[in-house]
């Protein structure tokens, strides 16, 4: 009988096909650190992304399908998992030394732990800070968003170099259990990209383990890649897909308060909430029109 993998990594690509071939060949190279299986879910790449998989790594499997976001991409992979842990791991980072070893056994001797992320550091050599953050409440959402203060929501009040609990951690990197995600029923899938990592890390709170940031080992992480938003990388992505994550990110955050906060606080508050995410994707869509490049 087959033994079946301890760990499986999935990883949605999005026309990144030489950032996917660095981290398929990071994970190539600290395999032996875990018994693992990688899962590739394609969302319809025109770079050839999915031929290059086929031919030059074809010890990992290949999922193809068309470009419905993050979360259907990543969910496509559920029927074909096979490990106890899940990794969901973006093709824009490269693995280093220890981390696979070091956070599955951290997670698997921490029992009250449902997701944990490492530390993610960006190609300036500087922390990724959506590594770790705050869910985004009324009072966080609007320091962030119309006050430029992300102090709270970036958990920059500790120390990043510090194991801690935190509310949520980011899709790049997230390591957790196959059980849980069955339980949660994976992704929810009204988001098209961001705030899945936000609302699977409610769901998984929820139900009542913990969500940790683990800065003891660390992966490089290029960010942005698969949107069009990288500082670090040209993009091969079209102009209207980058148009349509820009404005779905915004569409994230009223579905995630109308979906998870909303019966937390009174009519005026929510009033008030919605009434600001919908003027700041008015203002999204303006910028937009008139004046991207």
């Amino acid at each position: 009988m087959k033994k079946s993998p301890k760990l499986s990594i999935i990883i949605l690509n999005y026309n990144t096909k030489e950032l996917l071939a660095n981290c398929l060949n990071s994970i190539k190279k600290f395999e032996s650190e875990i018994f693992l299986e990688v899962i590739v879910s394609d969302n319809a790449s025109s770079d050839g992304s999915a031929d290059m998989v086929k031919k030059d790594f074809p010890w990992a499997k290949l999922l193809e399908g068309q470009n419905e976001g993050f979360s259907k991409g990543n969910n496509r992979a559920r029927l074909y998992t096979h490990g106890e842990m899940v990794l969901f791991l973006n093709p824009d980072t490269i693995l280093n030394k220890d981390v696979l070893k070091r956070t599955s056994e951290y997670l698997n001797n921490h029992k009250d732990i449902g997701a944990l992320s490492c530390k993610l550091t960006l190609p300036t050599g500087k922390i990724d800070k959506d590594a770790r953050r705050r869910f985004p409440t009324p009072w966080i959402a609007f320091s962030k968003l119309i006050l430029g203060n992300g102090y709270k929501y970036w958990y920059e009040d500790i120390d990043p170099n510090k194991i801690q609990e935190v509310d949520a951690i980011q899709g790049a990197f997230f390591l957790t259990w196959k059980s849980i995600l069955d339980k949660v029923n994976w992704f929810s899938e009204e988001y098209f990209f961001n705030g899945e990592d936000l609302d699977i890390c409610w769901k998984i709170r929820r139900e009542g383990w913990k969500i940790v940031y683990y800065p003891d080992v660390f992966i490089y992480h290029i960010k942005g890649a698969s949107t069009g938003k990288s500082k670090f990388w040209k993009p091969k992505i079209a102009p209207s897909h980058k148009v349509k994550v820009k404005m779905s990110a915004v569409d994230a955050m009223e579905i995630f308060y109308r979906k998870n906060l909303w019966g937390n606080y009174p009519f005026f508050i929510n009033w008030f909430v919605i009434l600001g995410i919908r003027i700041f994707k008015l203002f999204r869509w303006f910028k937009f029109k008139f004046f991207s490049k």
